[in-house]
């Protein structure tokens, strides 16, 4: 039997530490290799701005082998449609049988801020209390939520290019008794916060390196895995110590780490850092208090596997979704 869950099925079936948990055992599992994912594959659709990429992990701690199928199609937003889509199918490592398939819609946002929560849980100074967004739609209200799990968030300052979508992100964020300032400018944020999170699909850097402040940790998100498109510039990732989440994935897709190492502003040896070591502690993350730490995101199926084997237990439990077979 196959369970297929919908995002309707998904949208309450976690909870913020049990996430956070599961994302940083993952990482933990892929730096010691219990867990393996290869480089992502990428299909360009002919004739179009349609990119297709299928995202693959295998864990032996979960006997899961899983592909998420991505749809990232930036004309989408002039369609007004998600510009990025996608499905995970889970299999049994052992049998190969399929064991569910799962919308992507929520499990990806999730996972994108329980993994800033884990970056920021082992490169942000313990101390750290102003939380800082560049961006305010749905991934920011979850990264608040995330992050203030980790951290003693006492306030939030956020910017956007939308008036509507601050205003909304700060009626979202009044339930949760954490005071919203409203930056005029990106760089209005990193001089207020000591955790950064920027969260724009953004093809040229909207973040100066000369923003930067000492002690201050960047969890740079909203990149679409594409090798031409950033938010950080060269010097920004040059300034930082940077930490991945996958080595080889990240000098393939991520525009912040491959324009930086074009610019020659850093070197391959500046991006060896995996989340993951440092997890474990066989890499060294922030060492310092006044050093610039930055978590550079592209996403990863390794993640996807994580909550795919918390999404079908918990259907299991509750009763959710559609068993076919």
């Amino acid at each position: 039997m196959t369970l297929f869950l919908s995002a309707s099925d998904v949208d309450d079936l976690l909870n913020t530490k049990e996430l956070i948990d599961a994302v940083e055992q993952a990482h933990a599992d892929l730096a010691t290799g219990v867990s393996v994912q290869p480089p992502i594959t990428t299909l360009d659709a002919p004739g179009s701005d349609a990119r297709f990429l299928p995202m693959t992990a295998v864990s032996a701690r979960h006997d899961l082998a899983v592909v998420k199928f991505m749809a990232d199609i930036p004309s989408n937003r002039e369609r007004g449609l998600p510009a990025q889509r996608s499905m995970i199918m889970v299999n049994s490592a052992t049998t190969g049988e399929c064991l569910a398939v799962i919308d992507g819609k929520i499990p990806t946002r999730d996972r994108t801020a329980a993994a800033s929560a884990v970056a920021t849980r082992h490169l942000a100074r313990p101390d750290s209390s102003v939380l800082g967004l560049v961006g305010a739609g749905q991934l920011a209200r979850e990264h608040v939520a995330y992050l203030s799990s980790v951290l003693p968030i006492e306030r939030v300052v956020v910017w956007s290019r939308s008036a509507a979508t601050v205003q909304q992100f700060r009626e979202d964020i009044a339930a949760e008794g954490l005071p919203v300032s409203v930056a005029d400018s990106v760089r209005g944020v990193f001089d207020s916060a000591d955790v950064v999170c920027t969260l724009t699909p953004s093809r040229t850097p909207i973040v100066d390196g000369r923003w930067f402040r000492p002690g201050q940790h960047i969890n740079a998100v909203g990149a679409p895995p594409r090798p031409d498109h950033r938010e950080i510039d060269s010097y920004g990732m040059a300034r930082a110590v940077v930490v991945v989440d996958d080595y080889e994935i990240s000098i393939q897709k991520s525009g912040d780490s491959v324009l930086a190492l074009a610019d020659g502003a850093i070197e391959n040896a500046d991006l060896r850092t995996e989340l993951g070591q440092v997890i474990t502690g066989s890499a060294a993350g922030r060492t310092r208090a006044d050093q610039i730490t930055l978590y550079n995101s592209v996403g990863v199926a390794i993640q996807d596997l994580a909550i795919a084997r918390l999404l079908i237990d918990r259907a299991l439990e509750w009763g959710r979704g559609r068993e076919i077979g």
